[in-house]
Formats: C-alpha cells, sequence, structure tokens
C-alpha cells in the first residue's frame, strides 16, 4: 500500500467557497489532486486549460508534485485588469481636484 499525504484543494465564486482536504498517494500532481477533489464536477466552469492554479498563493503547473499539507488554488479568470482600475482611479481622481497644477 503506498503512503498517503493529505493536501487541501480550494476554489471560490463570488458566492460560494469549497475548501476540501483529500489525501493522495505520494507523488501525486496538483492536476490529479484537483480531480480528485471533485471541483470540475461541481463547478463545471472551471478550465484547468486556462485558469491558473497555485499553493499557498505561488502560482504552480498542473504537473507540479504536491507535498504534504499543500493546499491547492484554482484562481478565476480576473474580471478587470488592475492596473486598468488603477488607471481609472488615477484619472477620476486627478479630474476631481481642484487646480489641476502640480504640486513642487
Amino acid at each position: 500500500m503506498s503512503e498517503l499525504i493529505t493536501v487541501e484543494v480550494v476554489y471560490a465564486t463570488a458566492k460560494k467557497q469549497k475548501l476540501l482536504s483529500i489525501k493522495v498517494p505520494v507523488g501525486c500532481t496538483a492536476q490529479h489532486a484537483i480531480e480528485q477533489s471533485g471541483l470540475l464536477l461541481e463547478f463545471p466552469e472551471i478550465d484547468l486549460s486556462q485558469q491558473k492554479i497555485g499553493i499557498f498563493a505561488k502560482a504552480v503547473k498542473l504537473d507540479t508534485v504536491l507535498r504534504d499539507k499543500d493546499r491547492v488554488e484554482i484562481y478565476r479568470p480576473l474580471i478587470a485588469d488592475p492596473k486598468e482600475v488603477r488607471r481609472q482611479r488615477a484619472q477620476a481622481g486627478k479630474a476631481m481636484k481642484k487646480g489641476g497644477g502640480d504640486a513642487e
């Protein structure tokens, strides 16, 4: 019998979060753990060929071999580009300020 390790697999939508603790064999990849977790059946919108994954917020590839107590995270696609949102906020802030000149 092969040795088992415990890992967590996590996915969240705007309305629902799911964290599953599962036992997988030593040498298991992130992709295998995701498949074994059942999250792909519960959240059919997950597309591992498009979505990024990570372990404790560090991006990894699907073939990354897991270690005991790793947390595999499936990331949703971004709704908006964070750089673009910051740029728009900065533009809105400048438009609202009086004077319009740069501070010296």
